[in-house]
């Protein structure tokens, strides 16, 4: 049975954070809310938990999965960043934008782009996201909550349960979302790559 939790937006209750911990140590698939529309996650070494989320999402091998990640130190765990990329990193984390980059070995290889062996990475700007990657100690895999043939994401936590809330373990209602998707910037060559415009601005990169 699908569980529901209403966090607060500010002050998210540690005693849910928990129990959401427990549901991603089981495996399980949850939809919350980021600063960009809400999202599905799971751990990283979940197999059955990502097949699942492709699945809801109709992807191929060909996504580029992202890795929610609570800051930048974190990011150079699973991605190469030289120099020049960490100053942009620095610059436009945290917040709304989703950035492709090569992949260390520490990254699952079912999480890989079959030829590239890229990953999108981001550091979200919103407080449950970041007290759901500091209870867990690690990047979560994520993906926009964006429905099969739809552009925008999903915004609204009891829409989401009327959905595909019987293919979720629990929902986050953390209130309503903005209604954009981040902005998705290939890093992996200078200049950069905007690949899709979203939320955060391009002018840096462009």
């Amino acid at each position: 049975m699908t569980q529901f939790f209403q966090i607060h937006p500010q002050n998210p209750q540690k005693r849910l954070i928990d129990q959401a911990m427990g549901i991603l140590r089981q495996g399980g698939v949850i939809a919350y809310p980021t600063d960009s529309g809400y999202a599905l996650g799971c751990c990283l070494g979940e197999k059955k938990a990502i097949e699942k989320i492709k699945w809801l999402r109709e992807l191929d091998d060909r996504h580029n999965f992202t890795l929610m990640c609570s800051d930048l130190s974190e990011i150079g765990t699973y991605a190469k960043v030289d120099n020049s990329v960490f100053r942009l990193l620095k610059s436009h984390t945290p917040g709304p934008y989703t950035f492709i980059l090569n992949a260390t070995s520490e990254v699952p290889r079912l999480l890989l782009h079959p030829k590239r062996r890229s990953i999108g990475v981001r550091v979200p700007d919103h407080k449950i996201t970041h007290a759901l990657l500091d209870a867990l100690g690690e990047p979560l895999m994520s993906v926009t909550l964006i429905p099969v043939g739809e552009a925008l994401p999903m915004t609204d936590p009891e829409e989401i349960r009327d959905r595909i809330g019987a293919h979720l373990d629990l929902i986050i209602d953390g209130g309503a979302c903005h209604l954009e998707p981040t902005t998705v910037v290939d890093l992996r060559e200078i200049p950069p790559l905007v690949v899709r415009e979203g939320r955060g601005d391009v002018s840096s990169f462009v």
